[in-house]
Parts: C-alpha cells; sequence; structure tokens
C-alpha cells in the first residue's frame, strides 16, 4: 500500500491508504473488499431486524396495556395481541421486501448505465476517476496512475466507479427477502414478549408482568443497538425505554379512562 497525506483535524497529516500501482497486476474485487475493515450494512437484514424487533414490542406493548386498562376479559387481550402479531409481522415483512426490492433495482439500474458508459466512453469515465482522486488531494501524477490501473479491466473498473460514484458495493444491494424474513421474525418476537403473560394469566397480575417484560426487553433492544452505533449503552438503553413507556402509558391511560366511562 502507498500512503497519501492528506489534512486532519487538529493541523498535521493523516495518512490515508491508498492502492499500489503494481506493473502487470491488478487488484481483484476481493483483494479490494479485504481492505474495507467498516461493517457492511447494505445487506439490510440488520436494519430490518432492529426496526422489527422495535417496532413489534411498542406497538404490543401499547395495544396491551391499552385494552387492559378498560379491563377486558383475558381472552379479548390476548386475541388483540395475537392479531397485532401476526397482521403486523406481515405487514413488515411485505414493506421491508417491496422497499428493498425497488431500491435494489435501482441501483442495478444504475449500475448498467455505469457499464455502458465504462463499455462505450471509457476515456471520459477515466478522467472522471482521476477528477475524484484529485478531489480528494491526491497528487495529479498519482491520480492519473490510479486510474489507469482501474480501468484495466471493466469488473474492476465498475466497482471503482460504482463506489467512487454511487457509493455502493456491487456485490453487496441487499437481499429482499433476507430483509423481509428478518423483519418478519423480529417483529413477531418484538409483538409477542408483552403477550406471553396474557397466555397463562389475567388481571393486574398479566398487566404488571408486561409492563416488566416490555421494559426489560426495551433495555436489551437499546444495548443491542449500541453494539452497532458505538455509542453509550445506556444513552441507547434509555432511549429505547422511553420509546416504548410512554405510548404504553398513553394508551393505558386512554383504556382506562374509556373503561370507566363504558361501565
Amino acid at each position: 500500500m502507498e500512503a497519501v497525506g492528506e489534512p486532519a483535524a487538529g493541523g498535521g497529516t493523516r495518512r490515508r491508504r491508498a492502492a499500489t500501482v503494481r506493473p502487470g497486476r491488478h487488484r481483484t474485487a476481493l483483494e479490494l473488499q479485504a481492505i474495507d475493515h467498516h461493517r457492511s450494512l447494505q445487506g439490510g437484514a440488520a436494519r430490518a431486524a432492529v426496526f422489527g424487533v422495535s417496532d413489534g414490542l411498542v406497538t404490543n406493548v401499547a395495544l396491551i396495556l391499552g385494552m387492559a386498562g378498560a379491563h377486558p376479559v383475558q381472552a379479548v387481550v390476548r386475541l388483540g395481541g395475537l392479531a397485532v402479531l401476526v397482521g403486523g409481522a406481515f405487514s413488515m415483512a411485505a414493506g421491508e421486501y417491496v422497499s428493498m426490492r425497488a431500491q435494489k433495482e435501482l441501483l442495478q439500474r444504475e449500475l448498467a448505465l455505469e457499464r455502458h458508459e465504462i463499455r462505450h466512453r471509457p476515456e471520459g469515465e477515466r478522467r472522471e476517476l482521476m477528477r475524484i482522486y484529485e478531489g480528494r488531494g491526491i497528487a495529479p501524477e498519482l491520480a492519473r496512475q490510479l486510474a489507469d490501473e482501474m480501468m484495466r479491466t471493466p469488473e474492476l473498473a465498475l466497482e471503482t466507479h460504482a463506489r467512487e460514484e454511487l457509493g455502493i458495493n456491487p456485490a453487496s444491494l441487499g437481499s429482499p427477502l433476507q430483509a423481509g424474513l428478518s423483519s418478519f421474525a423480529t417483529f413477531a418476537l418484538g409483538a409477542l414478549l408483552p403477550l406471553v403473560p396474557w397466555l397463562f394469566a389475567t388481571g393486574t397480575g398479566a398487566t404488571l408482568a408486561s409492563v416488566v417484560i416490555g421494559a426489560a426487553a426495551a433495555i436489551a433492544v437499546g444495548t443491542a443497538l449500541a453494539v452497532f452505533t458505538e455509542r453509550p449503552w445506556w444513552f441507547s438503553a434509555l432511549r429505547q425505554l422511553a420509546f416504548t413507556a410512554v405510548p404504553a402509558a398513553a394508551t393505558f391511560g386512554i383504556g382506562h379512562a374509556i373503561g370507566i366511562a363504558a361501565s
């Protein structure tokens, strides 16, 4: 690797690695991916899992406590919770699949346009790549060498332009099916947790158990999210707890008021 200096905050320079230009050899796509030390978050499954479990938990905690506040029979709360679990899981899965599918098809269209330009206007694409490198502080001569090396084969040229211009990895456009299944499973899990007490008990005991389980699950989800974001776990946990507790308290109050008025 060849180090290239670029300005750093607080003065001085920090070293940035640039691709080595070796005579007679170019990097493969796998070698370029090995350099990248960041987590790959483009697949969609991780995002769908986080949103799914959080949405399922918040939705069913709010619904169950809202119904519990009105003091219905156990079967009514159980039926409502199950309906939200099943309907919400299918809805989340369908939404994730459709959105990820549309995004993937859009990215594939952009890649097809880029592939066409590389095939029919290679010189223009090479100059465009040079300007990108020069704009990042690389010396013109080194930028030219890098552009020549990256444009040596169509596969490497397409991957390079996709990363530099579009900000995507052609090998990781996301899996709509994986995102949909992940969203379905995690929403169902999040919605099931506060419902469990109502499968075996009723009244105040079941309500308190739903509150405890919902709070513990919210803290767990927030803590897990902090692992991905590398933010303080306590902040993420408290934030998720607030997002769960506020709607649950609101719906419980509404249910209690309506239940008293109806009686």
